[in-house]
């Protein structure tokens, strides 16, 4: 009889969050309505209702056995920051403590702004920022090694109100969104619906290896990539881990970390066996994008936490191990009402329906016109190793939209609206006692960075250690921008019906060039993108200035997202971001060459030496021994010569002035000399006894789980 312990989701789904049942049987009436319509509507609470309500959060913390509340925030290094207060306030006279969260702390908190990326806003000097609570985001009490925490979720601001981080403009592109989409609902006659949000289910990629063996390796630990090691004769050429029955290992901590997630009200879904060895995906239910965010975020922490507690390492580089496939994030985006209407939806008569049409449409238009902003959107160091490598969406943006929808779009580019949908038909397997089933009127593309999949769309680039906030945000301005457009014009219009499908034909015939169903990962389709005069961007550091292009600047301030010094900020932070870390890889390749892998190569060499010598003295051939070695050493010294080179470079590249120019010495100079000195060590690898390598290799690792 198995020992395994039955979880039932539903008596554990949610039990660590302060959701609505909670405040419901917590709050009066009256306070959880004036919470309600300050979500909906915007606004400040009073404070009054503050009070009670961070009162009875922190009631409800400590019945959890919480000790501490952080305001949890997400600013612009990519990850998330928590500084921990207790619910202490001060000491009575019998020597106790009283406990206690006032709505003043609840709604605000005030963290050291200069010490997170700022891009100049905060000087070291101007310390000063501030956390504004989120109450569209349930706080939660979190369990880990350090107790129970409550954590409220919050915006992070400087002291001088510009976003420092990632959750602020996703809020108001949400608000922008929502405004527009609204006036394009009230044009086709809709009154019921009074909100619009995107909703948003993100996949997670991730690696999963050994700790012990995680921690014999200094790149790994420092830059959660590989920068040596040779190919095991076995890669994932045999498609055999991909779906794969999961490992033994692997098994019990899937099953922690979906428990842990249930229990924050995480919608963890799906998981399975991804390409490449030791590779898997965990994928959530869709929620509104800015719950999905949050969600996210948790998802990656607790796979790292819970990784660990099972003797794991969870890596979330996008390419921690060259030769197989890297690891993104697919973000699936689409719009709903508050009473459940998908504007992404098509129905069943899609050839009719010049609502959904229209916003279509209007998304062929915000993707073409900002194919370079929502290409930076997905930009990262580790996704330049992975982007356009035929194992992921190239970094050329198209939209893939399947045979149905193109048809659609091709009859009302010809004839000025379509007669007819293509219908799916039955799919016959040819065996009696499976049941035939119905096919999808199209197949899908996995080459396609921004695929429609039925009733929504699925973009592809975005890398794996990235939170989703920055592409939403994206999807969320373009879209408004678009969406306003279209009102301004549909609004003027004598005839509703007749503008409406003039302005749809329109928009595709001028943006049917991003239009792409064909192999993303060809060389032909480089070629023919060039034709369209579709950009392509093939690294972090030329996808950056589409932050600051005059077009960027007008759509970001027009929809009160950005002010043109936020994208300023972000531009440096992001250059920075960029050459700090080609700069620790760097250093990290020349510490483990200098001290670790080059020593190994000549031990090894001088042990082969030795024994030539030894096989000599008794008259004895060593022509293998002599052959190896020669090879051996052409090796070293290629590799020491490397290594001179990559230090003098990296020295160059951190000598230049901050900013683009440093990037761009980085990206030209320092990353062709760190291949240059893998090149000959993986070389070397392959033959230098594996008793003296002196950290585990890729079979090691990737295998060994």
């Amino acid at each position: 009889m198995s020992d395994a312990v039955k979880t039932d989701i539903t008596d554990i789904y949610g039990i660590d969050v302060f959701n609505d049942t909670v405040m419901k049987a917590r709050l009066t009436k009256a306070v959880f309505r004036k919470l309600q319509k300050v979500r909906c509507e915007g606004g400040e609470l009073d404070k009054e209702s503050a009070d009670l309500i961070a009162h009875e959060m922190k009631a409800w913390a400590i019945e959890k056995g919480a000790t501490h509340y952080t305001h949890w925030f997400q600013p612009l290094t990519g990850t998330t920051a928590e500084k921990h207060d207790s619910f202490i306030t001060c000491p009575t006279t019998e020597g106790k403590v009283l406990m206690d969260l006032s709505g003043k702390e609840l709604i605000k908190g005030e963290p050291d702004a200069s010490s997170f990326p700022s891009g100049g806003i905060r000087a070291t000097f101007e310390a000063r920022g501030y956390t504004i609570w989120d109450c569209t985001s349930p706080a939660f009490v979190r369990h880990d090694e350090s107790g129970a925490i409550l954590v409220i979720p919050t915006a992070f601001c400087s002291y001088t109100g510009e976003a420092l981080d990632q959750k602020t403009p996703l809020l108001r592109s949400m608000e922008a969104l929502n405004t527009q989409a609204l006036r394009l609902l009230k044009l086709f006659g809709n009154t019921t619906s009074t909100r619009v949000k995107p909703s948003v289910g993100a996949e997670q990629e991730y690696f999963i290896i050994d700790r012990k063996k995680y921690l014999k390796r200094q790149d790994l630990v420092f830059t959660g990539r590989t920068l040596f090691g040779a190919m095991p004769p076995k890669g994932q050429e045999m498609d055999d881990h991909y779906f794969g029955t999961i490992r033994s290992r692997i098994a019990p901590f899937m099953k922690e970390v979906n428990e842990e997630l249930w229990k924050l009200g995480v919608p963890a879904k799906t998981q399975h066996n991804e390409v490449a060895p030791a590779q898997h995906e965990l994928a959530c239910i869709y929620e509104e994008a800015n719950l999905a965010v949050d969600h996210n975020q948790i998802v990656m922490q607790t796979l790292k936490r819970v990784a660990t507690r099972h003797g794991l390492r969870c890596l979330l580089h996008e390419k921690p191990f060259d030769g197989v496939n890297g690891s993104g994030k697919h973000n699936n985006w689409s719009l709903v009402t508050d009473d459940g209407i998908n504007l992404m939806d098509p129905g069943s008569t899609p050839h009719e329906n010049l609502q959904f049409l229209l916003v279509l449409a209007c998304v062929l238009k915000a993707v073409d016109v900002h194919a370079d902003l929502l290409r930076e959107s997905a930009s990262d160091v580790g996704n330049d190793h992975r982007l356009g490598a035929n194992e992921a969406p190239p970094a050329i943006i198209s939209i893939f939209l399947g045979a149905q929808i193109e048809d659609l779009m091709n009859q009302i580019i010809e004839n000025g609206f379509a007669s007819s949908s293509l219908e799916g038909s039955r799919l016959e397997t040819g065996v009696g006692s499976l049941s035939d089933i119905s096919k999808d009127a199209t197949d899908r593309n996995r080459t396609s960075p921004f695929a429609f999949t039925g009733n929504k769309f699925e973009f592809r680039m975005v890398g794996s250690r990235d939170s989703v906030a920055g592409p939403n945000t994206v999807l969320n301005a373009i879209t408004a921008e678009a969406f306003r457009e279209a009102c301004d014009r549909l609004e003027a219009a004598d005839d509703f019906p007749s503008a409406v499908r003039s302005l749809i034909r329109e928009y595709m015939t001028e943006h049917q060039r991003i239009v792409f169903n064909g192999n993303g990962y060809s060389d032909a389709w480089v070629e023919e993108a060039q034709k369209r005069g579709l950009p392509n961007i093939p690294s972090m550091v030329d996808a950056i200035p589409a932050l600051v292009t005059d077009k960027a600047k007008k759509l970001f301030s027009e929809q009160k997202i950005f002010t043109d010094v936020e994208l300023e900020a972000r531009v440096e932070v992001k250059y920075e971001a960029y050459s700090k870390a080609i700069n620790i890889e760097a250093m990290t390749m020349e510490q483990m060459a200098s001290k670790e892998l080059i020593p190994a190569i000549m031990g090894y060499a001088g042990k082969l030496a030795s024994d030539i010598g030894a096989l000599k003295s008794i008259g004895a051939g060593a022509e293998v021994q002599e052959a190896v070695l020669t090879e051996l050493n052409g090796y070293l010294k290629e590799a020491y010569g490397a290594l001179g080179v990559l230090r003098d470079v990296t020295a160059e590249a951190h000598a230049k002035a901050e900013g683009r120019e440093q990037a761009v010495a980085y990206r030209d100079t320092v990353i062709p000399a760190m291949e240059a000195l893998r090149k000959p060590i993986d070389k070397a690898e392959s033959i230098v006894d594996k008793s003296v390598w002196p950290m585990p290799s890729y079979s090691d690792l990737m295998f060994e789980v």
